[in-house]
């Protein structure tokens, strides 16, 4: 109909029109059946055991691990000695640094004891030619030092940018996949103490390690918070010395054996990490603030649940910590974010605000909820016989949960109260 407004019609196409794709077809691709999925093939084991459990009892052929922490704190000294260890079970192994020339690589190895090793290792930052390198001879495993230093050629933009950085672990990773390889890479970390760049790249990844610790302190933390092959959250713990890092053969031995006897404001903590027990000491200090608003500081453990423990303190024991500043302190280096710490935190804190020691040789551990009730925490039985083995002869526990017998004395708390009256705290 025409000189009519509203007068046209729509009409749809008919027929094979009407539902071709807005995508263009690929090639297609095999799909392989899941009961159908060959065995897996066997570990790289590089002979550090702590370096391994982490790992989840080896590293996976053809699987992409990342590694973070601070400068300075051992990346680099930890991946030459596990790789020296791979070359002992006759596996090719190969470092590319883009930071480090290769006589500065030798000259550490020598510091190491490990330059007898036939460990390769070369200076180079394009992605495209350390590919070409390696696909004439694929290696068991080949180390990335560091994934910020390196470049693709198909972008624009400096190695380091959210884009080379993205695009590098891309390449690599597929590599790694393609010939069977795998691959470490390493990853500067922010301020924050997170790994530099995009966070897909941790997406991206089997595996994220992150190596822990204070450069003025001798202890290390390698701590896994993803892992496709292997539990979360286990950790590994080094003594750094001057000869490298060496394995803590007894970590809670480590953490808790420089304490200086039963003084106030100090708790021996019974804790897991990943599979493992370990025992930790929370110290505190209470002390009158010369200043208005009193300082609240914390190492080693969250600052918001400190915050949370002052106030059902405050509020439902009434124990007061106005007008003093809080100091409190996980000894060792190592940061403790298991919830079962409240009841050794708090122990610390009102043993220093009292002035009143806790029993000698005890242990201590529980959840506390909003209302000053301790909530039972999982694995009651393994920190007991951690306690047992190290000497301890006095445990205090959430009620219930404990599934065998034990020669050592249980304390049974069900309200913050019982531990605020055994302390005494002085107004």
């Amino acid at each position: 109909m025409c000189g009519a407004w509203n007068a046209v019609v729509e009409e749809l196409p008919v027929g094979p029109l009407l539902k071709a794709p807005n995508y263009q077809l690929g090639k297609p691709f095999e799909l392989v059946r899941l009961d159908h999925v060959s065995a897996d093939a066997a570990r790289l084991k590089t002979g550090i055991n702590e370096l391994d459990r982490v790992c989840g009892g080896g590293i996976v052929p053809g699987s992409t691990l990342l590694l973070g922490g601070d400068p300075g704190i051992g990346k680099s000294t930890l991946l030459l000695q596990g790789l020296a260890g791979l070359n002992k079970e006759n596996c090719r192994c190969i470092y590319i640094s883009g930071e480090e020339a290769v006589d500065q690589i030798q000259r550490r190895a020598t510091r190491l004891g490990i330059k007898d090793s036939a460990l390769e290792v070369a200076t180079n930052t394009s992605v495209g030619d350390i590919a070409a390198t390696l696909q004439a001879n694929p290696p068991h495993l080949f180390v990335i030092d560091s994934i910020q230093t390196m470049y693709t050629g198909n972008l624009d933009s400096a190695a380091g940018s959210v884009g080379q950085v993205r695009s590098s672990a891309q390449s690599l990773s597929q590599f790694a996949k393609e010939f069977g390889s795998a691959v470490i890479l390493v990853g500067h970390v922010t301020k924050d103490g997170q790994i530099a760049g995009p966070r897909v790249l941790e997406h991206m990844v089997d595996t994220v390690l992150y190596f822990e610790g204070e450069r003025t302190h001798q202890y290390r933390v390698l701590r896994a918070v993803k892992n496709r092959f292997g539990p979360t959250d286990e950790i590994g713990i080094f003594e750094m010395t001057n000869r490298g890092l060496i394995e803590a053969e007894n970590p809670s031995e480590s953490f808790i054996g420089a304490r200086n006897g039963n003084v106030a404001g100090s708790a021996i903590f019974a804790g897991i990490e990943g599979s493992r027990p370990i025992l930790v000491e929370f110290q505190a200090l209470v002390s009158s603030s010369p200043f208005s608003t009193p300082r609240r500081a914390v190492v080693g453990w969250d600052a918001g649940r400190l915050a949370m423990i002052l106030a059902v303190l405050e509020s439902r024991c009434d124990v007061k910590f106005n007008g003093k500043d809080v100091y409190l302190n996980v000894t060792g280096g190592l940061r403790i974010n298991e919830p079962a710490a409240d009841l050794a935190a708090a122990a610390a804190l009102i043993s220093s605000l009292s002035g009143k020691t806790i029993i000698n040789n005890a242990v201590i551990f529980g959840e506390i909820g909003l209302t000053a009730e301790i909530r039972p925490v999982a694995q009651i039985d393994a920190r007991i016989k951690e306690a047992k083995k190290l000497g301890f002869e006095h445990v205090y526990t959430p009620s219930g949960g404990r599934t065998s017998k034990t020669s050592l004395q249980i304390s049974e708390i069900d309200r913050l109260q019982q531990l605020v009256d055994a302390l005494g705290v002085r107004e």
